[in-house]
Parts: C-alpha cells; structure tokens; sequence
C-alpha cells in the first residue's frame, strides 16, 4: 500500500513529519517498507537564466545558449525548441545524474562546440511525461535549488511517497483514509471531516441490474449503479495524474483514475463501463464453464463452473470484482458510462483469481473485504467526482440485492487489557482510543465500525488499545520461579525423540530441511497418497495433498539443489505425514535422504555411490538414540517407492514397523526430476514402545569382563534363502550366550551345483559369569548347525 504525505494530510490534520508518521505506523502494526522522497533525487538540479541563444553553425535544431548559474555563466548546447533567451530554466552541471535517462553529464561537445551541462524537460526528471521542450520556469533565483523551489511552488511534485505492509486481518489500512484514522488516534492529528454528497438522479437510468439467486449467496450481496450521460473522459487533471504516478499507477483517462484513487483513497474498488456499448441489461451471475473473456489487460480468459461475472445481452462483460472487460472498457471516446459499486464474497474473489491467475488492485481489496456500509456513498462520491471533472448528467441509482448488515458489539472491559496484556492503561485512555478508531461506544457496549472485519470479540478490543498505545511500553517481567522442587519436563517423550532425533541425523553430516506439508496430485499418489488427503481450498494446483509422505519434499529440494549444481546431498526433516483429515489420521516421521556419492574423490581413488546399507546403517543409528531396542529384524517388502529388491523395514517383531530403507525407484526418482543413485529411509519414532521412566534414552549396557568367542559357518543353501532366517536361525539356537551373528560372505558358482549359494556367518558367544569350555563351545555351535538345518534345509559346507 502506498500513499503520499499530502493525500495522508486530506484526510489528517498533522503537523507530525514523516519519521514521526513512519515509526507510528509500524509500532501500530502497519509496517513501513519504504520511504521514497522524489526531492531527494533533484537535490543536485538548479535554477538558471538563460543570458544568450544562437543557431548552431553546424546544426539546424541544435542552439549555443550563454546560462547563468550560481557559478558564473556557461555555455550549454541544447535542442530543445524552446530555447531562447531570457527563461529560466532548470540545469544539470557535470557529474549530475539525471533519472528520466539514466545518464550522468558530463562536459562534451556536441557537432563541434563544447557543452557543459544539461538544461532538462520534466520527462527527464521523470516529473511527469512531458518532453516537447525544457522546463520554462515562471520564477525562481539563479542557483536556487529546483527541489526547493517545486516544495514552495508545485509540492505534490516532491511529495514523500510511503509504502506499508498490510497484513490480510487490515483490508481497512488499503485505504489512506483507514491509514489516518490510525494516526489520529496515536494522537499525531485530527481527522477531516469525510466528504458526503446526495446525488439526485436526472433521469431514469435505461440499464436494469439483476443477481441470480443462486449467486446472492457466496457470490454477490449487492450490485448498485448509475448511468452518467454526456461525459468528457479526456486525460485526468494534473494533481489526480501525479497522485496516481507517485504511487507507480499510470494515469489512463480521467474515468479511469477516479476509480483508481477511490480504490487508494477509500479502499473502494470500482468501474465503469462504456454504456453505449453494453446492450441490454447487466446480470450477475456464475458461469457454467467453457466461457471466455478478453480482460482489460489484453489477455483472454476461459473460465470455469461456478465464477462470478458480469453480463448483458451479448454474453460475460467482466470478472466480478476483479477485472473487467475490453469490450465494454471506456476510451477517450467515451460519452455515457455506467459506474459500478458493488459487495462481493471475498472467497468467491479469491477463489476466482487463483484461477484466472489474476492479480489486480481490485481483486486485492475485495478478498480482503471492503466496507458494506460505504457502498452507496462509494457510489455517490465517485459519482459527483466525475460530474466535476467529465461533466455529464446523472440517472437515478439502480440496485440488486441489499447492503449486509455487519453491526457488532461487544462489552468493553477496562479490566481486561491488564489481565491479557499487561498494560495499566486508565479507562479515560481506552474510551478515547477506541472513539477515535471509529468504535461508538454506549456505556460499556463498543459497536464495532463496518469497515473493521476484523474485531470479532472482546480480545480484539484490548489489542487495539494496547496496539495504539504502543506495545514498546509493555515491561518486561521474568517468569515465576517455583518456589520448591525441581521443575517439571516441558517436552514430552515423543518431543524428546523428536529432538534427540535432528541432533543424532545432523551429527551424522544431514543436513535439515522444513518443507511445504502440501504436495501435487502426482507427488501424492507416487507416495500413496489419494483422495483422503485432498485440500477443498488448496493454496495453488502445487500445493492439492496434505503430504502422506516427508521423501517427496526432500526429493524436490534435492531436484533444486541439482538444478544449481549440488550433486551430493544428505538431507533431512522431522515432520506430520498424514493419511486423512479426521483427528488421528496424521503421525511423525523422520526421514532422510542420500543422493549422489559419499564423499569426494581424493588421493584413494573415486567415492563411491551412496547405496542402501548407508541408509540402512544412518537408520539404525537414530532408531538406537531415540531408545528403540537393540534387537529389531531386518524384513523384507516396503512400500512400492523403493527399489524392488533393494529395500527392507526394520521392525520389532513380525508386525510393529519401526521404519523402512531402501534405493528409490527409478520411476520416483525420473518423476521428480532426481539424478540417481539415491537411497533414503522413514522412521516412525511413536511405534518406538515408550520407557517406563521417563528418561527416553536406552539403560546403560551390561558388558562382560570375560573374553568372547567367535566362531565362523558357512552353509549350502538354496539361492532363495534369505541371509535374514539364516541369521535368525543361528541367533535362536542359544539366547542367552550368542551375542551377534553377521554374515560375512556369499558365494555362489563353482562347484556348489544349480540353484545353490553358500552363505557364511560369524557367530559371537559372550559368556557371563565363566570362561567358555571347549566342550561348551562344541555344543553351541552343534546347536546352531542343527537350527539352520531345520530352518533353511541347509548343511554345512565342507
């Protein structure tokens, strides 16, 4: 939202200056982003007088003028028609930049004869589009500087223009005027009485306006307007043009810019169509779909089932409350012009726009919401504006629908602004406050303001107290201490988890990622996500699914980070997947992802590619940190975005999944855009059984002083024997002494036969409480020969 400091001072009464108005406004919560000050940029400009002018001897359009500066005279070659002698001008000595040609002067010559310096056009200070000669000034002293003379003469010329934040709760800070109701009741000025005017229709206006019924709901509350008959719509006058330039709108035809500055001044969206060339009557109505509209910006617009729009006789004429149409749009040509003001659904708005893809002014207002009450006197004040300055006679106002009634009250509690915000701000203060914010106030009952959608309830009414009183007043206390004990954990178990969880994967090189919780349709239904996690109001078509899933969010930061030449990543989040909308339907997960290779090359030789045991490896470790037990199996199957083969779950027991691991499909990765080889793993920290205490971190171990055994197997086996029962097998023929049992080989071939493969294990036995006998040890490792057998019909290899 910009606005400049004189239009502010149409609506306030200040003698406040601008860092006084600046740093109000953003202690009030209306952030400034910029102050642009246009004298700031003339600084360097002066007066001068032209002495002498004389033709050019090598030239027809150029003359050698004789200048008097501050400095003495000087000559200056100029081609500008109106160059002669005895104006007085504006000049730009050497070394001056000059903004409406991005040049800075120099001394030079020109067809021969040597120039030093610029006399310049207002174009050329970008004071306005004007360029069919130099500035004539009507006064002003030889070295006087030309920003001090436009502050005397022309001060909307140098007028500051600032620019705030306007968070979505303030659609009334859009509005200068809203801006300067704020103002007032910091106390930096009064407010001017609002202008109202009673407008008598002339005559009948020959164009109907209707609202269909299933449109007047969610669609539009009212539509109201008026023909003007007799129009002149040339260029608007000087002070509208460079009002709207200072903000950075470009004057159109004066129409055109009354509808703009109501949009700025009042945050009253409007417009105006060319009557001649409406036919028919207007109607508001939705759209079936297949439509189409070329909008005032030259572009074609198709729409879908169920936009508001505009129509007569030959079809759509406009988006509602957004953009209208080229067709029915007013030119210099305009004689007759129908002025619209209407209240329409800021959903429907909204969603209208993020359709079309549309951002203008207006739809920017109206899904923000505009005062209901202020639309007839919109309509009104706009209509008497272009009486001023078009002429023309006025109709009678036409109107479908009815104005919302959008009174609220409630009570006001001078109690309740110590209680919810700490501040001793006396009841006088608060009565007062409120008054000039426009609440009305009867005893204890404040009746909120139309134009303030935003206070819904008693809670609101102490933030603007204490928002205008300024919350840098508010006193820092530090929290009560409790007086005996020790204070209670703040995290819970499964937030400690979560934390140990970042640490553990960042110490392992990971590097942290927060990610959108929404995805597209594609992303979601690659990682089992469907309808159950659709959005009915998604922010774009990018963000439809709530995410069953963290890996895609990493995958696409990956995709990212190889677009800019980042090939190996390790990355990282901890975060809700979800798998429905109803409570419960959503769990943590801690996912990570290994793109690329492990490392770079070095004197060794190449890195190699990250695989599955690295993810597999990375897994373990946090499900170890985060207290899962140290005895988990490793199964096979995982869901289908991994590698078929190349992925397993870790769980505890046959059915409680711990996590998975695994190489992503080739699929995933070419749908995402990824550049293999890439591996990752999910963790799901609530199937981790909780401690009985407290504490989430695992016991200390009970490590034996005696020495452990190992002994080495190898067993033939069918080649669709999984390593996993081999394993398991051996770790059951005795609990209680074998600590581990790894496989350290396979091989397969030679003269092992068909569909035979030769596994070889490593078995440790820790004794407890005494040194293992070899009798003992012959008789454990008979154990585990037996149980393999049984297992895997396997036998021991020779």
């Amino acid at each position: 939202m910009k606005f400049t400091l004189s239009w502010l001072k149409e609506h306030l009464e200040t003698d406040a200056s601008v860092t006084e108005i600046t740093e109000a406004l953003t202690d009030m919560g209306l952030e400034v982003e910029n102050v642009f000050d246009p004298a700031e940029r003339l600084r360097a400009f002066t007066i001068g007088k032209i002495l002498k002018a004389e033709q050019h001897p090598d030239a027809d359009r150029l003359r050698v003028c004789q200048v008097a500066t501050a400095e003495g005279d000087t000559q200056i070659v100029c081609g500008a028609p109106n160059a002669r002698e005895g104006i007085t001008v504006v000049i730009a000595k050497p070394g001056v930049y000059v903004p409406g040609i991005d040049t800075t002067i120099g001394v030079g010559k020109i067809r021969g004869v040597e120039s030093h310096g610029m006399m310049c056009s207002e174009r050329e200070m970008e004071l306005s589009e004007e360029h069919d000669g130099i500035i004539e000034l009507p006064s002003g002293e030889i070295g006087q500087g030309f920003a001090d003379w436009l502050a005397i003469h022309h001060p909307a010329k140098v007028d500051p223009v600032i620019e705030i934040a306007i968070t979505p709760n303030r659609p009334d800070a859009l509005g200068v005027r809203g801006i300067a109701l704020d103002l007032a009741a910091r106390g930096l000025g009064t407010m001017k009485p609002a202008n109202t005017v009673d407008i008598e229709g002339q005559f009948t206006c020959p164009i109907s306006v209707t609202i269909d019924e299933d449109t007047a709901t969610g669609g539009c509350e009212v539509f109201a307007g008026r023909l003007i008959r007799g129009v002149i719509n040339g260029p608007s006058p000087d002070w509208l043009q460079a009002r709207l330039r200072a903000i950075g709108l470009r004057p159109i035809s004066t129409l055109v810019d009354i509808t703009n500055f109501f949009t700025y001044d009042r945050n009253r969206p409007l417009h105006v169509f060319d009557a001649d060339k409406v036919t028919g009557d207007l109607r508001v109505h939705r759209t079936l779909g297949g439509e189409r509209l070329i909008g005032l910006d030259d572009k074609e617009y198709s729409f879908e089932p169920g936009h508001v729009v505009i129509s007569d006789d030959n079809g759509i004429e406009s988006i509602a409350g957004i953009m209208g149409g080229l067709a029915t749009g007013c030119t210099p040509e305009t004689v007759n012009v129908f002025l619209e003001a209407a209240i329409w659904d800021h959903i429907q708005i909204a969603t209208t726009g993020r359709a079309l893809r549309i951002n203008s002014d207006a739809r920017y207002r109206n899904e923000r919401g505009i005062d209901p009450a202020f639309n007839m006197a919109a309509l009104d004040l706009a209509t008497q504006m272009i009486l001023d300055l078009c002429g023309g006679v006025p109709s009678n106002r036409v109107v479908a629908g009815k104005v919302p009634d959008v009174s609220r009250a409630y009570r006001l509690d001078p109690l309740r602004v110590q209680s919810l915000v700490g501040m001793d701000i006396p009841e006088s203060q608060q009565r007062q406050t409120l008054t000039a914010l426009g609440f009305k106030l009867e005893g204890n009952i404040a009746h909120v303001p139309s134009w303030r959608p935003d206070i819904l309830g008693e809670a609101d009414l102490v933030e603007e107290v204490a928002r205008v009183a300024s919350l840098t007043k508010l006193e820092g206390r530090p929290m009560a201490r409790m007086r005996v004990g020790v204070p209670k954990p703040i995290l819970s178990p499964m937030q400690k988890r979560e934390q140990i969880a970042r640490r553990m994967t960042a110490g392992l090189g990971y590097n942290e990622c927060v990610t959108y919780s929404f995805v597209d349709q594609a992303a979601a239904a690659l990682f089992g996500g469907g309808e159950a996690t659709m959005l009915a109001n998604p922010i774009s078509s990018d963000m439809s699914h709530m995410r069953p899933d963290l890996l895609p969010g990493l995958l696409q930061a990956a995709a990212r980070n190889q677009a800019r030449g980042i090939t190996d990543l390790a990355v990282f989040e901890v975060g809700h997947v979800f798998f429905g909308g109803e409570p419960g339907e959503q769990c943590v997960q801690i996912s990570g992802l290994l793109v690329g290779r492990t490392g770079p090359k070095d004197v060794q030789g190449m890195a190699r590619g990250v695989d599955i045991f690295d993810a597999k490896a990375d897994a373990e470790a946090i499900l170890a940190a985060i207290g899962a037990p140290a005895k988990v199996q490793i199964l096979r199957d995982g869901p289908t975005w991994f590698h078929p083969g190349r992925h397993g779950r870790i769980c505890l027991g046959p059915k409680k999944v711990l996590g998975v691991f695994g190489e992503l499909h080739p699929r995933i990765l070419q749908a995402l855009d990824v550049r293999g080889p890439a591996v990752a793993f999910s963790l799901y920290p609530q199937e981790i059984p909780l401690p009985r205490k407290s504490s989430a971190n695992r016991g200390a171990l009970n490590i034996s002083d005696l020495q452990a055994v190992e002994r080495d197997f190898a067993f033939i086996v069918a080649r669709h024997v999984e390593a996993a029962n081999l394993v398991a097998a051996a770790q059951g023929a005795d609990k209680t002494l074998i600590e581990d049992v790894r496989v350290f080989d396979e091989f397969v071939g030679g003269t092992l036969g068909e569909g035979l493969k030769s596994l070889a294990i490593t078995v440790r036995l820790q004794p407890r409480d005494k040194t293992l006998t070899e009798t003992e040890i012959e008789a454990v490792s008979a154990r585990i020969i037996e149980k393999v057998s049984a297992a895997t019909g396997g036998t021991l290899r020779g």
